[in-house]
């Protein structure tokens, strides 16, 4: 059955990719298919008492990798929204969660707590997989991942520190909250212990440099031994110390960091798919039918009030976040391991003791959610991140130099997506600190492209300082990866015939310097403001792709125009002309509005509905 489970997550894999689907629909789907529902192959007695040691061992591999990867320079620049997702958002769910099981069951506040704590949770084993079909900028998935894994390890605490001290003992809220502090410190400081044991074995002689191999099993090492260490002294402490020794040694700087990351993504994708699947394999369809309507409420105020409620708090004020962005974060919350596991492991605790009742409510609650936040959430979110524009237009620019890093804070200004190349990595350090997307590697490589996602890029830019580079990088991307839209800096002017020669638009660096410095001589507020397009103005050209408002005057479209915006050229066949109110507009047409930002964007998207 192992095998067979394991060989359907690999496969499904595969399907996923190629459908650019998140794979947790697949395990679900397999995991109920073998279940008892279906085919029966696999039950709670398939693992017997090692079921626990089983996911537990997983969920802790799992969450180290997801901790591993997120960089602290990454969190800061999502801290404010990431501390509410984690804290305000999470009390939100939390209590809300408690408050409609308590409505609408007849299930104890004890019990409704318990459930509200697990749901609280959503997790790197299902963020992951829709960060893998839906392209975010780095900030929106910097807040997923970072409340992935927080609130998984905050969830498993504080749902274990209910059932104990609540549901199994009534020792009442001091109790639970000191129990809770317990358990996290014992979490944590099983991972530094870890961290730092693994970090002087990697920094000393007993591991050469070179060894990557070493270092991979070293640095896994940690999340196991961390683990098991913490889970000795504290269940479910272990997800804390997995996830404290996760991001401590993912930025501590070790060597072979590329190759220990990619080793734990794989090593995840096997744990992953078979945990999941095991997990889905036992959702009790008769509990969670047995729950009538009320599970139906309760989904619903899940995933239409608390999620929506606890994103708006969470992103409020954050000029960062676009109204997209924050509507995406709202509706993609899908719940994943960290509640299955756990609730199934209480349900039986629960059973054992007598109280039947509510083993049912826990686990056809829990598992109802689950099944709705994944079926619908994760299994539509390319649509939903398609339909609310998430994934904005992918500009990879080669060269993390001041030209670079000043061109990629202009279009990320405009809510474009930008991935900086750079093979410097005190520069590449550079610009992500300022924020930017940065992949270290050379930029006239195509294995480091392809790295970069060029695949997905509409726009390709090159600013570096040597023609040499910049044009053999420009014929890459357009001869092996056909990107249509391709630009480079030329920093000698003799060059700029050998970029037209294969499609490239040179920007001649000394004819646009010369270019600017008359501009601003000639015409220096308009120069002025150009420079300065940000949050109150803005130019914007965009093709006409409405069927609804072609074939239409200016002085037609007037009311489809925003009052403080403007229609300034009209482009057809390499002609441009300043229209009047007659000018009439084709399909195809391209359009330059004026005005302020909002009202820019609000026009771009009348005009150009479609891509």
């Amino acid at each position: 059955m192992i095998a067979v489970i394991l060989v359907s997550g690999l496969a499904v894999q595969l399907l996923a990719h190629r459908l650019r689907v998140p794979s947790v629909i697949f395990y679900l789907a397999i995991g109920v298919v073998l279940g008892p529902e279906l085919l029966g192959l696999v039950t709670l007695e398939t693992f017997g008492e090692g079921l626990e040691i089983i996911v537990g061992l997983s969920v802790a591999i799992i969450v180290f990798e997801g901790a591993f990867a997120l960089r602290i320079d990454r969190i800061r620049r999502a801290s404010t929204v990431s501390l509410r997702l984690v804290t305000i958002s999470a009390v939100v769910m939390f209590l809300g969660t408690a408050a409609a099981v308590r409505a609408f069951t007849d299930g104890t506040w004890e019990i409704a707590l318990l459930i509200g704590a697990l749901l609280v949770a959503t997790g790197p084993t299902v963020i992951t997989p829709i960060l893998n079909v839906v392209r975010v900028r780095d900030h929106v998935a910097t807040a997923l991942e970072t409340e992935g894994i927080v609130n998984d390890v905050t969830a498993a605490i504080v749902a274990v520190v209910i059932f104990e001290t609540l549901l199994l003992d009534d020792l009442g809220v001091p109790a639970t909250v000191l129990s809770f502090l317990q358990r996290f410190g014992v979490g944590v400081a099983a991972g530094l212990l870890a961290t730092g044991i693994i970090y002087l074995l990697l920094d000393s002689d007993i591991v050469p440099e070179r060894d990557v191999q070493a270092s991979q099993f070293l640095v896994l090492s940690a999340a196991i031994g961390s683990f098991a260490a913490a889970e000795a002294v504290a269940a479910e402490a272990g997800i804390a110390a997995a996830a404290t020794s996760g991001i401590l040694l993912g930025n501590l700087g070790i060597d072979n960091r590329e190759e220990i990351e990619t080793f734990a993504e794989n090593t995840t994708t096997i744990v992953l798919s078979f945990v999941f699947i095991s997990l889905a394999a036992l959702i009790d369809v008769e509990a969670i039918a047995g729950l009538g309507v009320g599970v139906i409420a309760i989904v619903a105020v899940i995933m239409l009030v608390l999620r929506p409620l606890g994103a708006f708090l969470a992103t409020f004020g954050v000029e960062r976040f676009t109204r997209p962005e924050r509507l995406f974060i709202a509706t993609v919350g899908p719940r994943g391991i960290i509640p299955a596991s756990v609730a199934t492991l209480f349900a039986i605790e629960l059973e054992l003791a007598g109280s039947i009742a509510a083993g049912e409510l826990l686990v056809g609650t829990v598992f109802a959610v689950i099944f709705a936040t994944v079926l619908v959430e994760a299994g539509f979110a390319r649509q939903i991140g398609e339909f609310l524009g998430v994934s904005p237009m992918r500009t990879i620019i080669i060269g993390g130099g001041r030209v670079g890093q000043a061109l990629a804070t202009r279009l990320e200004n405009r809510g474009e997506y930008v991935v900086v190349v750079e093979t410097d990595p005190d520069v590449a350090e550079r610009a992500r600190a300022e924020g930017f997307t940065v992949y270290e590697g050379d930029g006239s490589d195509t294995e480091a492209l392809r790295a970069a996602d060029i695949d997905d890029a509409k726009r390709f830019i090159t600013t570096t300082a040597d023609d040499d580079i910049n044009l053999l990088a420009c014929q890459l991307a357009i001869t092996k990866f056909d990107v249509a839209s391709v630009y480079s800096r030329v920093n000698d002017p003799d060059n700029v015939d050998a970029f037209d020669s294969i499609g490239v638009t040179g920007i001649d660096a000394t004819t646009a310097t010369a270019a600017a410095i008359d501009d601003e001589i000639e015409r220096p507020a308009l120069t002025h403001w150009m420079n300065e397009l940000g949050d109150s103005h803005d130019v914007q050209e965009v093709e006409v792709t409405s069927r609804e408002l072609a074939g239409k005057s200016i002085r037609d479209l007037n009311a489809r125009i925003p009052d403080d915006t403007f229609v300034a050229v009209i482009s057809r066949d390499g002609e441009n002309r300043v229209p009047s109110a007659d000018s009439v507009l084709e399909m195809g047409d391209s359009v330059t509005f004026i005005g302020a930002t909002d009202g820019v964007r609000r026009a771009m998207e009348r005009f150009h509905p479609h891509d």
